[in-house]
């Protein structure tokens, strides 16, 4: 982390030598070719001072973290290898940078895994028996959102009971919970998380026969990223797969994510600003959820400078029951200002998959849920949701049970 530090200080020093080159190049230039000698003079005395500066920072940053580790004021490393109690910082260092973290800052990189008792869990045959000795063979895969983590799902526990504890007694579902680095593109954590539910389901210690996904805000689309993945290579796990929640997901989008990409390009375009443009570009993951791209569709174009929408509509996965639930700040959930902004995060149109006249995504009426008086994270945990997905569960597994 100390090592983060110098990074951010010389990346900070690089950006503000940016906006200095940009001021000076425009004075110089009303001048003209006369100004020649005292640019270069200029130049040269100004890249040496902010080369110097940032030098510094890093080398501090790089140091400070060898003598705190060496004296222990670090703390123990988790399983992960990772400061303990570290979970949040991480997740949202990962949400926003994950995807540029290189090989000296690879400690902080978030790996995709499933998480039993605050470790990750190796997908081999004793480990999974022994962090799930009540294994059954139905599983409830739990996938959080951008900058969450698997803990987010306990949110308010002490006054609510978690969905995963409530599936596993009502229904019984064994509950994973899953973390990952969610500033990397959707399509690669779809991938990732395909892979990881075919290893998954190949060592439980039970077999599989049902599979229920729960997705929260980006953790929905990565699901449908992941059936659309594991679908193309004929993965087992897929055809198991009976119903996936998809709470508050921007399946069309979210609006912070456009208002950030569309600021982000207007920094841009000027010179003495350009240099921060990316801190609201965001990372790979920001910027997918612009416009809710679960496949590549972002290398259509610059994903930095474009702002179209490149999004094909990809299907749900058939064979399973798919549920959108919303919810708006307001107490009517109809009314103008819930419609327009929604949990403040995500808009009802866009959790349900429509625009305008056009259902994007194919939810039925009956399979869409919308909660009124929440916001973007009472999704996580609130016991108005857990009866909408009750009662969704139940007249599926009531007509499952008939037939």
């Amino acid at each position: 982390m100390s090592r983060l530090g110098g990074h951010a200080f010389a990346g900070l020093v690089s950006r503000i030598e940016q906006v200095h080159q940009a001021i000076g190049g425009r004075a110089f230039g009303s001048i003209g070719p006369v100004s020649a000698p005292v640019r270069v003079i200029h130049d040269l005395v100004a890249r040496g001072a902010y080369r110097a500066v940032g030098s510094a920072g890093s080398a501090a940053g790089a140091l400070g973290g060898e003598a705190a580790s060496l004296v222990g004021a670090i703390g123990h490393l988790g399983a992960t290898g990772q400061p303990a109690g570290s979970g949040s910082v991480l997740a949202v260092l990962n949400a926003f940078t994950g995807d540029r973290l290189g090989p000296d800052l690879a400690p902080l990189a978030i790996r995709m895994a499933v998480r039993a008792g605050g470790s990750d869990v190796e997908l081999a045959p004793r480990p999974v028996r022994d962090a799930f000795g009540d294994a059954t063979p139905k599983l409830a895969v739990f996938l959080h959102g951008l900058a969450e983590t698997e803990n987010s799902w306990l949110r308010q526990a002490s006054r609510s009971e978690p969905y995963g504890r409530r599936l596993q007694a009502e229904f019984g579902y064994t509950p994973v919970y899953i973390r990952y680095n969610t500033g990397r593109h959707v399509s690669d954590n779809g991938r990732e998380l395909a892979r990881l539910l075919h290893d998954l389901t190949a060592v439980w210690p039970t077999q599989v026969l049902q599979i229920l996904l729960v997705g929260h805000s980006m953790g929905g689309l990565v699901i449908r990223s992941a059936c659309h993945y594991g679908s193309e290579d004929d993965a087992p796990w897929v055809r198991r797969v009976r119903h996936v929640f998809y709470l508050g997901s921007p399946h069309l989008g979210a609006p912070l994510a456009r208002v950030a990409g569309l600021a982000g390009w207007a920094l841009s375009q000027v010179a003495e600003t350009r240099p921060f443009a990316d801190l609201l570009t965001g990372s790979s993951a920001i910027k997918d959820l612009r416009h809710g791209y679960i496949l590549d569709d972002w290398a259509a174009c610059d994903p930095d400078g474009c702002q179209h929408n490149h999004r094909r509509d990809v299907p749900l996965l058939p064979g399973a029951s798919h549920y959108a639930i919303s919810a708006v700040i307001s107490a009517n959930p109809e009314s103008p200002l819930g419609t327009l902004v929604g949990d403040l995060l995500v808009q009802p149109a866009s959790a349900h998959g429509r625009r305008g006249p056009r259902q994007h995504i194919p939810f039925s009426v009956e399979e869409t849920r919308r909660h009124s008086g929440m916001h973007h994270f009472h999704l996580l945990n609130h016991p108005d949701v857990w009866e909408s997905m009750r009662s969704l569960l139940g007249v599926t597994v009531a007509a499952g049970s008939r037939s």
